[in-house]
């Protein structure tokens, strides 16, 4: 099934007058591997200032969200931040990771039963930017929904409205959403965060035509595509392309994809938010801000929604 959805939404992007490819696919075994690499890098801010916001604010956070929450994580990574922010919280109810991939989901339900022996943790396997229905064990337990990592910032605007009014239907009435979302910032800085110069992000970029020659039978050659990172300012976002080096063809599922030198493949959008974009973006979706945290600099803001 996931071959057949690979392909399909190849054969869609690849064909466009604009060639994309879904960011979702770059996160394979190695994709997801290099992407923990880039975290740990110099010039990727992201990760350690939030962290840095959880880790510092643990009290307030705590004292905000209240006793007896059943956190419900979207996308959980390794569960590293998830295992913070239950070491904060008071009394947490269970812990509920969702996602589509079951060994990611093994790994970060492992991590935070580690961490907190006692705690239920229960896994979900679903596709949580669509609707999906909560364990039932749960049961009166408030629920506080985590979405960290500024992952909102690579949905368009519509996508993160429709993705936020959809998890404030999954979490129900009454539910709480702590969002992470990274800010508008130097360019100089946000370009290099996606372009470090020990060249791992480009080898996470290129590693999804890799993904695509192993996984839907394409021949692309990599080595005949670059990566490249840039910031466009009237949409607010860090744009990843991987940029065709010279003209050539590429045979994907039976079709032959032209490229011209220079003609590009666009493979994410790292929105950025300005404070008052992030309130009215979260108020669309029925979300009321209850507060808001950031680091010292204003790299990244950690935000507490009411719905």
């Amino acid at each position: 099934m996931q071959r057949a959805a690979l392909i399909a939404d190849a054969l869609a992007g690849l064909s466009a007058a604009r060639k994309t490819l879904p960011c979702k696919w770059l996160y394979d075994a190695e994709g997801a591997r290099l992407f923990e690499a880039i975290t740990r890098l110099p010039e990727y801010y992201p990760t350690r200032t939030e962290t840095g916001i959880l880790t510092g604010q643990a009290e307030a956070i705590a004292a905000a969200v209240g006793p007896g929450a059943a956190v419900v994580e979207f996308g959980p990574g390794d569960g590293a931040k998830a295992a913070l922010l239950l070491a904060g919280l008071r009394a947490p109810a269970a812990y509920v990771p969702v996602d589509i991939a079951p060994e990611w989901l093994e790994a970060a339900a492992s991590r935070v039963a580690a961490a907190r022996p006692g705690l239920p943790v229960l896994p979900v396997v679903a596709d949580f930017t669509q609707g999906f229905a909560l364990p039932q064990r749960l049961g009166a337990a408030p629920r506080l929904g985590f979405f960290p990592g500024s992952t909102i910032g690579n949905f368009e605007p519509a996508e993160a409205t429709g993705f936020l009014r959809r998890l404030r239907a999954t979490l129900g009435t009454g539910s709480r959403l702590l969002l992470g979302a990274d800010l508008v910032k130097e360019v100089a800085v946000l370009e290099a965060a996606y372009d470090d110069a020990a060249g791992v992000t480009a080898a996470f970029n290129l590693n999804l035509l890799h993904r695509l020659n192993r996984e839907a039978g394409a021949e692309f050659d990599p080595a005949g595509f670059r990566h490249r990172a840039v910031w466009n300012a009237a949409l607010e976002r860090i744009e990843m392309h991987l940029v065709s080096c010279h003209a050539q063809r590429v045979r994907l599922a039976g079709r032959e994809i032209r490229f011209a030198e220079g003609e590009t493949i666009h493979t994410e959008s790292s929105h950025k938010y300005r404070p008052e974009r992030l309130r009215a973006l979260a108020a669309a979706a029925g979300w009321q801000v209850a507060a808001t945290w950031m680091d010292p600099d204003r790299l990244f803001s950690v935000w507490l929604l009411d719905g």
